[in-house]
């Protein structure tokens, strides 16, 4: 059964999720003057073009590699600030998160771990570490334990409450930003990443910490936003994927080029994302966005909708329109 943004993103739950959100947002721009101009996170560039403005932030456009990207952004100082003393975070580890759950693990997180699984295979990965970093709720780690895979996980959790939940489902954790931990006693088979590169201050450090930390062979699984997805070129600062904690927002050749910069080969990228046509067709029902003009979408979306919806969405997904986009990459095996 198709996966509803509802299941996930609880209508009920979301008004008091706004309200932290808000608290943060305003909490953020706060420090504002601490903001510091940052160069494009995909390619190094410093040529950008202005797209637009949301939350106080300033979004523009790499004009090289055509990256999405907050620039002035918080710095790394800032950031930990903000993460650790967050509302919204802890509003979804009390409430979103456990009443969305079930529907995250049989829908999102059980078919990643079995993603991840067959790439191992595939790409005849080795078992004996795995490296998941931004743990959130531990529901993607609880399904790869579920699978012996690999004789030991290290969950990576920096906001206080999201890792003392991971403990209690009984995980290792270490409680820092990745950026902070000695990653020299570790020694990985596999690093799992999702929705947290687009958070950074820097994808580049990021990245070569990860390559760092794996064993030659061993892979990277990564996720994030896809810029050039269906939702946010539609929607444009209107998408819920804008927000003010998403720094980069990558697009599939984009990703790859900054993967290739820190050493990996890229063997895999793809946008399986399900709720794109979902969420823009939401927003206009609510009265949020107009398709004014638009007669294809209003078609698509609102008219016969029961008759193309889906069939809509597969081709997103098919074609990297998805919003979002998952890249594996190899640390090559003689480095």
């Amino acid at each position: 059964m198709a996966l509803t943004e509802n299941e996930i993103r609880p209508d009920d739950l979301m008004a008091g999720q706004a309200e932290r959100f808000a608290n943060d947002v305003r909490r953020l721009n706060e420090r504002k003057g601490e903001f510091v101009v940052a160069p494009c996170p995909a390619c190094g560039g410093e040529e950008f073009e202005p797209r637009f403005g949301k939350y106080g932030m300033s979004y523009v456009d790499c004009t090289r590699c055509g990256t999405l990207y907050v620039s002035p952004r918080p710095p790394p100082s800032v950031l930990d600030w903000y993460y650790a003393n967050s509302e919204n975070y802890a509003y979804w580890n009390q409430y979103i998160f456990p009443a969305s759950e079930n529907a995250r693990r049989e829908k999102i997180f059980r078919p990643r771990a079995k993603r991840l699984a067959e790439a191992c295979r595939k790409y005849d990965v080795g078992r004996g570490m795995l490296i998941e970093v931004g743990a959130g709720f531990g529901t993607f780690a609880d399904c790869v334990r579920d699978l012996q895979i690999f004789d030991r996980l290290v969950l990576v959790e920096p906001t206080p409450g999201l890792a003392a939940t991971c403990r209690a489902k009984g995980f290792e954790v270490v409680e820092k930003p990745v950026e902070h931990i000695d990653l020299s006693k570790y020694q990985a088979d596999v690093v799992a990443s999702f929705e947290v590169i687009e958070h950074l201050f820097s994808p580049l450090e990021y990245l070569r910490a990860c390559y760092s930390v794996l064993r030659p062979g061993g892979i990277v699984m990564l996720s994030c936003p896809n810029s050039r997805g269906f939702d946010i070129e539609v929607l444009q600062e209107n998408a819920s994927a804008v927000d003010v904690e998403h720094l980069n927002y990558f697009h599939p050749a984009s990703l790859s080029h900054l993967a290739q910069r820190c050493g990996f080969d890229v063997l895999e990228t793809s946008t399986p994302g399900e709720l794109d046509a979902e969420i823009v067709r939401k927003r206009v029902l609510s009265g949020d966005f107009s398709l004014a003009g638009d007669r294809f979408l209003q078609r698509v979306l609102i008219d016969e909708w029961d008759r193309l919806g889906a069939a809509f969405q597969r081709f997103l997904a098919e074609n990297q329109f998805s919003g979002h986009l998952t890249l594996i990459g190899r640390k090559p095996v003689s480095t």
